[in-house]
């Protein structure tokens, strides 16, 4: 069961809520950011964090000012960077287990561009889950420039159908980068990672391929620093 706590995202922002899940057996802690459009009890969110404690990974979900607000659209991307960093401080304040971060969709991009301006040396590495690389319909690499400058292991979960990253653009990116990122794709996946029903994999099955996917490597990263 989730534990239920507040912090202060930024000066001006005040608190906002988090949801700490950390199982007896955990081996790291995974700072979890919510999507654009949707805050930290989001179905997928929740589901995530269960699986991923049964595999031994805590999570710890918050929510962006806008949204704790109730607003509808995200606010200034510094706001969110800087809620980024306070989370993580919240973080390992709550635990002395190693650290990775990340999350779904935006929060996953505001993470990364929080660590590529500054650096959180409590953080092993980011895992996004389906990375925007691009808005819907409008293929490009624009949002990808910071990425370069975060220099920590990356893991990449991203659906074969991703109208927010076109498969073709992403890939190439990632050996560039150092280290190198590592990508999992959910075949037939859209960015919400739901398959069609001619694949005949269930939403249950999907989650599971995602947890033990981010577990794994989180293990291995965490075993190796």
């Amino acid at each position: 069961m989730a534990t239920e706590l507040r912090f202060q995202a930024t000066p001006s922002s005040g608190e906002v809520s988090a949801l700490l899940e950390s199982p007896a057996n955990a081996r790291c802690l995974y700072v979890l950011a919510h999507g654009a459009g949707a805050g930290m009890r989001h179905p997928f969110l929740e589901a995530m964090a269960a699986r991923l404690a049964d595999r031994g990974v805590a999570t710890l979900r918050y929510q962006f000012p806008y949204m704790e607000k109730g607003a509808r659209r995200p606010g200034p991307a510094a706001v969110a960077e800087r809620t980024v960093r306070s989370a993580v401080a919240k973080a390992t304040e709550l635990s002395d287990l190693p650290v990775i971060a990340g999350g779904k969709s935006y929060g996953g991009r505001m993470t990364a561009y929080a660590l590529a301006k500054q650096r959180v040396p409590e953080v092993l590495g980011l895992a996004f889950l389906g990375f925007p690389l691009h808005a819907p319909g409008r293929d490009g690499t624009e949002r990808w420039s910071p990425m370069s400058s975060v220099g920590l292991p990356m893991l990449f979960l991203q659906g074969s159908r991703d109208r927010l990253a076109n498969r073709d653009l992403l890939r190439p990116l990632l050996p560039a980068l150092e280290p190198p990122a590592n990508l999992h794709e959910i075949v037939d996946g859209d960015h919400s990672f739901k398959v069609p029903k001619r694949t005949g994999r269930s939403a249950d099955e999907v989650l599971d391929e995602l947890a033990a996917t981010l577990a794994q490597w989180a293990t291995d990263l965490v075993e190796k620093r």
